[in-house]
C-alpha cells in the first residue's frame, strides 16, 4: 500500500522527510521489520520503541510512525499523538478491515473469557461453521492452531490473524478481549457484532494501577459497542448489569438467579458437579437476522462446575443472537470437554481431584459455590498463595476462603509458597504470606504451610479418604499441580495402570 494513502487513516500532527513509498508491511517490533516496512515506535511500559528506530531502518524500514521526531535519520517520519492508536488504525487499513467480513464476537470478563470462547468454538464446530478463535491459550484459523503469546494479540498481529481468517473463508470469530488489550487500543479497529461482559472483580491492578482504571478499561468494550451491534450482560453480576443503560447497542441479558432477564437458567441440577438445566426465555428477543427467540430448551453440560453454567449461559445467549439453532447449541455444549484448570477433573476414582486456577474473589466464589451442589465426605483445599499480587489481592482471596468456612466445613487449608515452581515475577513476598496467615488465623482455620507445591499436594493425598475431594487451587504457583499430583499418585497407587495415568497426564481429564 502507498504510504500517502495509508497515513490518511490516522491523525497526523507533523511530518519530516515525507516521500512516496510503497509499504510492504507494518511492525512495532524491530525483529519483525523487513524491507519496505513501516515501523511504529511505541512508548511501552518497559522500553521506548523510539530507541530502536535505527535498528528498524537497518532491517529495511522505509518510514516510521513516531510520537517524537528522531534526529539524524533520513527516512519519512510521521508524528502522531498516540502510536498505539495509530498502529491499530494503520493495521486495520493495511489488511483492508478484515473484521467487517466475518461475524465478530468479543468476550470480556475477569473470569471465564477462555471457557466462554471455547464453548462458542465447539458450538461453531458442531454446527459446521468455519470459525476462528483468538485467546489466551491459542489462536485458531479454521483447522490451523497457533499458540498464543498474549490473551489478545497486538493490533498489527490481530489484524493479520483476521486477514488470514478471511482468506480461509472463516465465518465466525470468538475472541477473548482482555483489559490490557482495551487499554492499549489493540481491539480499537475491530468491528465487533456481539460483545459480552460476563463478570468483574478485583484483578490485574498491577497492570492498570487502580481498580477504577481496570473497570474503565473493561467496561469500554460495552460502552463503545456499535449501535447496530448486540451487548450481552449478566444480571447476576452488579458490574455487568450496571452497563445496561451505558451502551447504544441492543442489550440482551441472562441470569442464573433472576427471572427478569431475557434468558433464565431454570431447574438447575449439578450431579457430581455436572449440570443439567433449562434455558427459559422470559423476554423474547430478535436475532441478528430478525428471527424471534421465544422457546425454552434443555441443556446438558459435558463439564462440571457452577461457574461453567454461568459461562454456558453467556455462550448460549451469544449463539442465539447469532442465529444458531438451539439444537446445535445443545449438542455443542454437551460435547465440550472444558479448558485446562477451569474446575477440571484430573482424577476421579476413590476420591476426586479438581484443578482450578482460583485467581480472585469472583473466581473463588463461583468455584466453591459448585461444591454446595456436590456430595462428598471431606474437602481438602491445596492453595497456592498468589505471589507478586500485593497484600490487597491476597487479603481479599483469604477473606473469600474464610467466608466459605462454615458453609463447606473448612477446618484447615494446605497452603504453599510454590518455591521452585514460579519465577522471580511470581515469588510470594513475606507480606503476602503474612496477610494470608493473619486472615486464616482470625477465623481459626489451621494452615499447613509448605514451601513447595509437591509437599503440599503430597500432604493432601496422604490424608484423602474415599469420597473426599481435593482441590488444587491457585494461579501461577499451582499451574503444574495436576502433573505433580498424578506423578505422586503413580508412586502411591501402583495398582493404577500407566495407561490410566498417562491419559490423565496427557488429557488432564480422566
Amino acid at each position: 500500500m502507498n504510504l500517502y494513502q495509508l497515513i490518511k487513516t490516522i491523525d497526523v500532527i507533523d511530518t519530516k522527510y515525507l516521500e512516496e513509498k510503497e509499504i510492504t508491511g507494518i511492525a512495532n517490533h524491530t525483529d519483525h521489520v523487513e524491507e519496505g516496512y513501516l515501523y511504529v515506535a511505541i512508548k511501552g511500559y518497559l522500553t521506548d520503541g523510539h530507541k530502536y528506530i535505527q535498528k528498524a531502518i537497518d532491517n529495511g524500514a522505509v518510514a516510521v510512525i513516531v510520537e517524537d521526531f528522531k534526529e539524524d535519520i533520513n527516512i519519512s517520519q510521521i508524528k502522531v499523538e498516540n502510536s498505539r492508536i495509530a498502529l491499530s488504525a494503520l493495521s486495520a487499513d493495511f489488511y483492508n478491515h478484515p473484521s467487517k467480513s466475518m461475524r465478530m464476537i468479543g468476550v470480556t470478563a475477569t473470569n471465564g473469557k477462555t471457557t466462554t470462547t471455547y464453548m462458542l468454538n465447539k458450538i461453531f464446530e458442531v454446527g459446521n461453521y468455519k470459525n476462528g478463535l483468538i485467546g489466551s491459550v491459542m489462536n485458531k484459523i479454521g483447522d490451523k492452531v497457533i499458540p498464543a503469546v498474549l490473551t489478545t494479540p497486538e493490533s498489527v498481529d490481530l489484524q493479520m490473524f483476521l486477514y488470514h481468517m478471511r482468506k480461509e473463508n472463516v465465518e465466525k470469530v470468538a475472541m477473548e478481549v482482555s483489559s490490557s488489550a482495551l487499554e492499549l487500543y489493540r481491539t480499537k479497529d475491530v468491528d465487533f457484532d456481539i460483545v459480552s461482559f460476563n463478570n468483574f472483580s478485583r484483578e490485574h491492578i498491577d497492570q492498570h494501577g487502580t481498580f477504577e482504571k481496570y473497570w474503565a478499561a473493561k467496561s469500554s468494550l460495552i460502552k463503545n459497542a456499535k449501535e447496530s451491534g448486540y451487548v450481552v450482560l449478566n444480571l447476576d453480576d452488579e458490574y455487568s448489569s450496571s452497563l445496561i443503560d451505558k451502551t447504544k447497542a441492543k442489550v440482551i441479558t441472562y441470569s442464573l438467579t433472576k427471572e427478569e432477564g431475557n434468558l433464565y437458567c431454570k431447574d438447575l441440577e449439578l450431579l457430581k458437579g455436572r449440570a443439567r438445566f433449562t434455558v427459559a426465555i422470559n423476554k423474547p428477543f430478535k436475532t441478528i437476522s430478525g428471527r424471534l427467540i421465544k422457546d425454552d430448551f434443555d441443556v446438558i453440560l459435558g463439564i462440571p462446575g457452577y461457574h461453567s453454567v454461568a459461562n454456558a449461559m453467556a455462550a448460549i445467549t451469544i449463539a442465539l443472537i447469532d442465529d444458531i439453532p438451539s439444537q446445535v447449541i445443545c449438542r455443542g455444549l454437551e460435547a465440550f470437554q472444558g479448558v485446562e484448570r477451569r474446575f477440571q477433573y484430573i482424577y476421579e476414582n476413590d476420591f476426586i481431584i479438581i484443578d482450578d486456577h482460583f485467581a480472585n474473589k469472583g473466581n473463588i466464589n463461583v468455584t466453591l459455590e459448585t461444591l454446595k451442589y456436590m456430595e462428598y465426605n471431606k474437602f481438602h483445599l491445596v492453595y497456592a498463595i498468589r505471589g507478586n499480587r500485593g497484600v490487597t489481592v491476597n487479603r481479599e482471596n483469604a477473606e473469600t476462603i474464610k467466608s466459605w468456612k462454615d458453609r463447606l466445613g473448612i477446618e484447615d487449608v494446605i497452603a504453599t509458597k510454590s518455591i521452585g515452581d514460579v519465577g522471580p515475577k511470581d515469588t510470594v513476598t513475606k507480606e503476602e504470606e503474612d496477610v494470608f496467615l493473619e486472615v486464616m488465623d482470625s477465623s481459626d482455620i489451621k494452615v499447613h504451610l509448605y514451601d513447595t507445591v509437591k509437599d503440599a499436594i503430597k500432604h493432601s493425598l496422604e490424608r484423602a479418604d474415599k469420597g473426599d475431594i481435593i482441590m488444587l487451587a491457585g494461579c501461577q504457583g499451582m499451574d503444574h499441580g495436576a502433573r505433580i499430583a498424578l506423578e505422586i499418585l503413580r508412586q502411591m497407587k501402583p495398582e493404577l495402570s500407566d495407561d490410566y495415568l498417562f491419559k490423565a497426564l496427557e488429557n488432564r481429564v480422566v
